[in-house]
């Protein structure tokens, strides 16, 4: 389980392939200090296992379902990374609750300024767009947004100056590729209704907390 909130951007120091796993190497600054093999850590976003470790760097494998379902495999030597480790059970709790399971890709088709952000627009499936709901939040490369326009297969996001310094979003142009998880508790809420046979209406959104 994890927060959305990105604790650091790593560096992807190398990336190799055997059998069809793909082993990353990532070189980072403050997340090793009580990292131990086996801790799951967020890599933009998809949930990924600890392998190895020292002082300035962590392995992790990209199995093929991994790397199906995320563009991780596209990601090269001198690429930045948003990188989160597992929320602790006594931490502060600041963003919302996400997996590290990436529903879909999508892509970034406008970036405008405006007084004090970036106005981010994100092309998705219209799947992952049915399970948001406007000024509910989103998980992009792992960091966790509030939804400020949606549409049908798009949404808007706006990065402020501290988001843009501190995770790889600021990096991100038009046309490059986002991770998106949508929403945890909506999903249940949708499954709860779902089960019932009933359509997903804003009264019933209501009657569940949102």
């Amino acid at each position: 389980m994890f927060t959305g909130i990105v604790e650091e951007i790593g560096t992807i120091d190398r990336m190799t392939t055997e059998q069809n796993v793909i082993k990353m190497t990532i070189a980072c600054q403050t997340i090793t200090e009580d990292m131990h093999i086996g801790d799951s850590i967020s890599v933009n976003g998809a949930c990924l296992t600890v392998t190895s470790f020292d002082s300035s760097s962590f392995d992790v494998n990209v199995i093929k379902g991994t790397e199906d379902k995320t563009y991780l495999s596209q990601l090269t030597k001198g690429n930045h990374v948003n990188l989160e480790r597992a929320m602790h059970s006594q931490g502060r709790f600041g963003g919302h609750f996400v997996l590290g399971h990436v529903d879909e890709v999508g892509s970034i088709i406008k970036i405008r300024p405006s007084s004090n952000s970036n106005i981010v627009t994100v092309q998705c499936p219209a799947s992952i767009t049915d399970q948001m709901v406007q000024q509910g939040s989103i998980t992009v490369d792992g960091t966790s947004l509030t939804i400020f326009r949606l549409d049908h297969g798009q949404f808007d996001i706006h990065l402020i100056p501290e988001t843009k310094r501190s995770t790889v979003l600021g990096q991100k142009r038009v046309g490059d590729k986002v991770h998106l998880e949508a929403d945890m508790l909506f999903k249940y809420v949708q499954k709860a209704i779902s089960n019932d046979k009933s359509e997903l209406t804003k009264e019933k959104l209501m009657q569940f907390g949102f």
